[in-house]
């Protein structure tokens, strides 16, 4: 059974393709622990989304944040150092990406699966980004 208490986790990434490898599992890992394993292949799927994003777009690090609000909200985001927004999300079933048909569907997965997402831009400290979230519920 899930806990009653908020956590969070964050993992720092470099830019590197490994580094979504690294996110999925260790996002299967807490979810695990914490008793919150029918969330979790969908929030491997979208967390896998938006540090794909994070690191393919981006010259920078980048982060992954899981956190988890009672009764039953999981918010997932990626923080990466370009503060320009994401491109939007295409129209599921939209076939306006026929040169590469495997590219440009992240968000619209990321869209599809969850609760809600969204993004803002960051700057904290001189260091400017965004930050791409989405938010699952606990059925």
């Amino acid at each position: 059974m899930p806990e009653n208490e908020s956590w969070e986790y964050s993992l720092h990434v470099p830019n590197d393709l490994r580094a979504v490898t690294v996110s999925r599992r260790t996002i299967r890992l807490i979810l695990t622990m914490h008793g919150l394993i029918g969330l979790t292949d969908v929030a491997e799927l979208l967390a896998t989304e938006l540090i794909s994003n994070a690191v393919r777009h981006t010259k920078g690090p980048a982060a992954l944040r899981v956190h988890w609000s009672p009764p039953g909200t999981l918010r997932i985001g990626a923080w990466d150092t370009d503060p320009e927004p994401p491109e939007p999300p295409a129209p599921c079933g939209s076939e306006g990406r026929d040169e590469h048909p495997e590219q440009g569907r992240g968000l619209a997965l990321v869209r599809a699966c969850s609760t809600e997402w969204g993004w803002h831009p960051l700057a904290r400290h001189g260091n400017r980004g965004k930050y791409v979230w989405c938010e699952l519920a606990a059925a």
